[in-house]
């Protein structure tokens, strides 16, 4: 939660340089409270277990949060059951005709990278929510696949094929400590990646109004902002299990896929012994700093987001 402070007090405007959560008495006269709507649109296979790792996240926080679920209209998922999904989810196209509006939207990776954006079953009706994401929506929260097909949309750049899986927990460095997202992280920190696709470094910095706020040398930037569509792009996981990369590297090895054994995860890179979590740290303070600052710049008018 952020401290309140007068404006003209100096520590106000040290404290904000540091990336500390400050907010003054103007901007704190006007806030009232209310619960926070966010809304997960959820384009994984195993719908259940992305539902836990996000609202896990979500959840950490001692703001109040209600959480929709939201599908894309014409896909039909495989792997979750039918009841499931007819109790709990609602088709995007229900939730645009009813003209709701949300403070915060999260949508998810899919796996689906090897298909140009314009030959996925879904892509029309995933560019209508993102354009509908910028008059319905105050913050949106892209990820991996979700942010790559977000960003190509709205600036065109575009997703590379990698010659093997990027795999593994790979080291990050922060490059915008005073970013408000990033308040409380490390110089460096382990983000999990699980992808077969890049963004790259060069491409994302062409463009106006895209800031790289997390990079790695080895796979990439990882997470962007883009403040004009009031947008974060992540291309890794930190929203991940300790055991997901696991599941994922045993899933292959037992259809006899090729793949590396995940990089920096299992002690010794031995995948026989228990793997080590060294980024739910991070990941907590990412996803609570991002509803910090939803939480402090939302009107609290639902009807006013967008306008």
């Amino acid at each position: 939660m952020p401290i309140k402070l007068p404006e003209n007090l100096p520590a106000y405007d040290v404290l904000s340089h540091e990336g500390v959560m400050v907010m003054s008495d103007e901007r704190a006269a006007r806030q009232d409270i209310r619960p926070l709507r966010f809304g997960l649109l959820n384009l994984m296979p195993k719908k259940i277990q992305t539902e836990n790792q996000f609202a896990r996240l979500m959840g950490a926080t001692p703001l109040q949060i209600e959480l929709s679920l939201i599908r894309m209209s014409e896909h039909e998922t495989k792997n979750t059951a039918a009841e499931h999904m007819a109790e709990f989810y609602r088709p995007f196209k229900d939730v645009a005709d009813s003209g709701e509006k949300f403070d915060g939207l999260i949508i998810t990776g899919a796996p689906i990278e090897h298909l140009p954006f314009n030959e996925v079953t879904y892509w029309s009706e995933l560019q209508e929510v993102f354009e509908w994401t910028q008059t319905n929506v105050h913050s949106t929260f892209g990820v991996c696949w979700g942010g790559m097909a977000m960003i190509y949309h709205f600036h065109g750049v575009q997703k590379h094929i990698l010659d093997h899986k990027a795999f593994g927990c790979v080291r990050h460095r922060n490059c915008e400590p005073a970013s408000p997202y990033l308040r409380g992280f490390s110089d460096d920190m382990v983000v999990p990646v699980s992808r077969w696709t890049e963004m790259r470094r060069d491409e994302i910095e062409s463009k106006d109004g895209l800031n790289i706020l997390l990079d790695s040398n080895d796979t990439g930037p990882c997470l962007v902002s883009d403040e004009a569509h009031r947008a974060l792009y992540v291309f890794n996981h930190f929203e991940y299990d300790s055991g997901t990369l696991k599941e994922e590297y045993d899933r292959d090895v037992a259809a006899g896929k090729p793949i590396n054994v995940p990089a920096n995860y299992y002690p010794h890179d031995d995948p026989s012994q228990k793997p080590q979590n060294r980024w739910r740290s991070h990941a907590h303070l990412l996803y609570g700093n991002w509803i910090n600052e939803i939480y402090q710049t939302t009107p609290y008018d639902l009807s006013s987001i967008g306008s």
